[in-house]
């Protein structure tokens, strides 16, 4: 943005603090598909629930949410309007007041990933397909994925989703004992990057809002991907069982691709027939 006065950038920045604050208040738990977590002094989500979220720090977030002036990336602020969903103005008064020029609304969001890999998940369809980064930051997910699996929205990481959002977890079948599987993974994943402090941050982020991914990770223990059956429990299709195939891709072997095709003998295909046809998934 052209320059400023520093007079001009306090005030964007008080600005920018009241518009986050408000932004956050009319939120609740519900609203995002976390769990309320008790009684709270204030209405809306907390700090460390909106950085979860976005996956940003819950120390950085404070920070901007308080004004202090530290830089930021369209990336981050993306993040943050999907979080506290922000609409079109909304997102575009956020950039304002952070100090970066607004992309036109509406436009493409800024990706390292191939068109090809893009095409590839959306060929997959009606089938569930992704792709997911060192973290498990969610960097592209096919409609199905979306609808049969319950990732909203404001689902960027699938680690956080599993343990912070109440749909997807009502729906995972044997979710309770599945769970120390999925944490056992993700400390085998972070111990191939011993130098990348940002597996610490997320866990340390995931751990202030949820307990249960806290005493698992206490536990140290480490494991394989080996979970190859997903079965879910859908409101509106019911069962629903499939083989998971994990593939890394070849320039980047840090990202996974996964593909989900219906378990034979399940009734699964069909089910994921009705449900891809059902006026309810073709309205949304």
């Amino acid at each position: 943005m052209a320059s400023e006065t520093p007079a001009a950038a306090r005030t964007r920045r008080d600005q920018l603090r009241d518009f986050l604050r408000t932004r956050r208040a009319r939120l609740t738990p519900e609203d995002v598909g976390m769990a309320a977590g008790g009684r709270r002094r204030t209405p809306g989500l907390r700090r460390e629930e909106v950085a979860v979220l976005a996956g940003v720090g819950v120390s950085w977030y404070t920070w901007l949410e308080q004004g202090r002036d530290i830089n930021v990336s369209v990336e981050v602020l993306d993040a943050i309007s999907g979080a506290l969903r922000l609409n079109g103005p909304e997102r575009i008064h956020l950039y304002t007041l952070a100090g970066v020029n607004p992309p036109r609304d509406g436009g493409p969001r800024a990706t390292s990933v191939t068109p090809e890999l893009r095409n590839l998940i959306e060929a997959w369809m009606p089938r569930p397909a992704m792709l997911r980064d060192r973290y498990w930051n969610l960097l592209v997910l096919n409609g199905t994925a979306r609808t049969v699996f319950g990732y909203g929205d404001t689902d960027h990481n699938c680690l956080v989703t599993f343990f912070t959002n109440a749909r997807y977890r009502a729906m995972r079948v044997h979710w309770a004992s599945v769970a120390p599987d999925v944490v056992a993974a993700f400390r085998a994943d972070a111990a191939r990057f011993p130098d990348d402090t940002e597996f610490g941050r997320l866990v340390d982020d995931l751990s202030t809002v949820s307990p249960d991914f806290a005493e698992l990770w206490a536990r140290h223990d480490v494991g394989d991907h080996v979970q190859t059956v997903k079965a879910v429990l859908h409101p509106e299709a019911g069962d629903l069982v499939f083989d998971k195939t994990t593939l890394t891709v070849a320039d980047r072997p840090d990202w996974t691709l996964e593909l989900y095709n219906p378990r034979p003998g399940t009734g699964t295909e069909d089910r994921l027939a009705l449900l891809a046809h059902a006026p309810a998934a073709t309205s949304a």
